[in-house]
């Protein structure tokens, strides 16, 4: 009875997806509750996945020059108003300090929301000339955000992420590192994560407070909603020049450098569970996951049989993250825990198998068994871990392929938003009146513009007047 009760205290994903998605967070034990309302705590399992996507995310980066910094949390008022449009942006979603111990402070001070000031505010002394060109920063921290609707991992009021911040001495350059980190994003989603995603730029009404240009990876949830997966943004020179970020040339003369910003967070790991997830629980790519090779011993009690599990781990544990089950639960109740963390493989090791020199390997993305000689689990645990990432990959890009339609006119538009869930492709006029009234009919808006475009038609959706690109469609997180 017990193991049964393990799965079923998950809801089933088609019939509440959102309570699927709360039960596996818990179940799972990736995060808590905490008295402090819309925040998160982010437990060992949670945490691990985190450590792994920041190693492999922060090796990427440095291999393309990043060098990590930090500055600190908070931002006085009078800097974060420093640019119009991005102080605008981000109003609604501040947390304020109006004390220093008993004293009211001379100035209200911001928890960052995002750094833009204060890199822009430390870049104005340490940029003088062409040859401190280009600063390539970023820093791993914590931002707030005192959202209304909150969500774990998808969007608490304080969340974890990294924020690179350049300065460049050309609009060129700049555009360049812009695109260079939006790629580093969407082949880490696709190495390491395993998740397909679609590359573009956003429309103005979405861009980012104070870009001229926001570049998004964006990504499509089982449930059909997509996902904004990371952003790149480039500043041009708005920044520099709110801030008087000024450095002298070649040619001797003085100029306003230019900027970008880009970001990834703990709301990936969302993106994980939400992509790859099933009814039993989570699956995890085998990259990111805390334990790769879950072994579990069976009869356990046996002379011999736990010796040989931890002789296994020894030999296994030079290449791979694993871990014996060796608690006095049942196999089966050993098996369904295994599969409701989402550990890629499962070694099955028992007094018959190593009588015959083999053991047993259990796939978790698609439940295969296959039995193993001893002397080969390294090799095949390894073959196995490589495919599973490939299947979990092609499982997730056919799903979102699937659920990818186009519309040609306004009646096919609506019908799909109405009857169907993913992305609808279809062409833009690019006036912000039709994102608006999308937006307002059907709770719908532009996911991106994709690098890739196609002519689907030749007018706007919305409107009917000539089109001028054509745009991802969705409901997002």
């Amino acid at each position: 009875m017990a193991e049964k009760k393990l799965v079923e205290a998950i809801t089933s994903m088609d019939e509440d997806f959102a309570q699927w998605y709360t039960d596996v967070v818990k179940k799972a034990e990736l995060i808590d509750y905490t008295s402090v309302k819309g925040c998160m705590v982010i437990k060992p399992a949670g945490y691990a996945i985190w450590e792994l996507l920041q190693k492999q995310l922060d090796e990427r980066f440095k291999a393309t020059g990043v060098q990590n910094v930090y500055l600190p949390m908070f931002i006085p008022e009078s800097l974060l108003e420093k640019e119009k449009d991005h102080v605008e942006g981000f109003a609604p979603e501040v947390a304020w300090v109006t004390h220093g111990g008993l004293q009211p402070l001379q100035e209200r001070l911001c928890v960052r929301p995002t750094s833009e000031t204060l890199f822009c505010d430390f870049y104005k002394n340490d940029v003088q000339s062409y040859r401190d060109l280009p600063k390539v920063y970023n820093q791993w921290c914590s931002v707030v955000r005192w959202e209304k609707e909150t969500r774990p991992f998808l969007r608490s009021r304080e969340f974890l992420w990294q924020e690179g911040h350049t300065v460049h001495a050309t609009a060129e350059e700049a555009e360049e590192r812009t695109i260079q980190m939006l790629n580093v994003y969407a082949d880490f989603c696709e190495e390491v994560l395993a998740i397909p995603v679609i590359k573009g730029r956003k429309t103005d009404k979405e861009k980012f407070a104070g870009a001229i240009a926001t570049y998004t990876i964006e990504s499509l949830m089982h449930d059909g909603k997509a996902l904004q997966s990371g952003t790149s943004h480039n500043f041009g020179d708005g920044f520099a020049k709110a801030f008087g970020i000024q450095f002298t040339d070649k040619d001797n003369t003085l100029k306003y450098a230019h900027q970008t910003s880009w970001g990834m967070t703990t709301r990936m790991i969302g993106a994980i569970i939400m992509v790859h997830g099933d009814d039993s629980g989570l699956v995890l790519p085998p990259k990111v996951a805390p334990v790769q090779i879950a072994i579990i011993p069976i009869q356990q009690k046996k002379e011999g049989v736990l010796d040989k599990a931890y002789e296994l781990k020894q030999r296994l544990e030079k290449n791979f993250r694993v871990k014996v089950d060796d608690t006095d639960k049942s196999p089966g109740f050993k098996f369904a825990e295994a599969e409701m963390r989402g550990f890629p493989l499962r070694l099955e090791i028992g007094p018959k198998d190593i009588e015959a020199g083999k053991c047993v390997l259990c796939r978790r993305d698609n439940g295969e068994k296959l039995e193993v000689a001893l002397d080969e689990v390294e090799t095949k645990a390894a073959e196995l871990l490589e495919t599973i990432h490939h299947d979990m990959l092609e499982r997730a890009r056919s799903h979102r392929d699937e659920h990818t339609y186009v519309a040609r006119n306004y009646e096919e538009f609506e019908k799909l938003f109405t009857e169907k869930t993913g992305f609808v492709k279809a062409m833009w006029c690019g006036e912000q009146a039709c994102e608006d009234a999308v937006k307002e009919k059907l709770s719908v808006t532009s996911r991106c513009m994709p690098f890739e475009q196609e002519q689907l038609a030749d007018t706007c959706v919305c409107c009917g007047k000539p089109a001028k690109k054509m745009v991802y469609w969705g409901r997002a997180y």
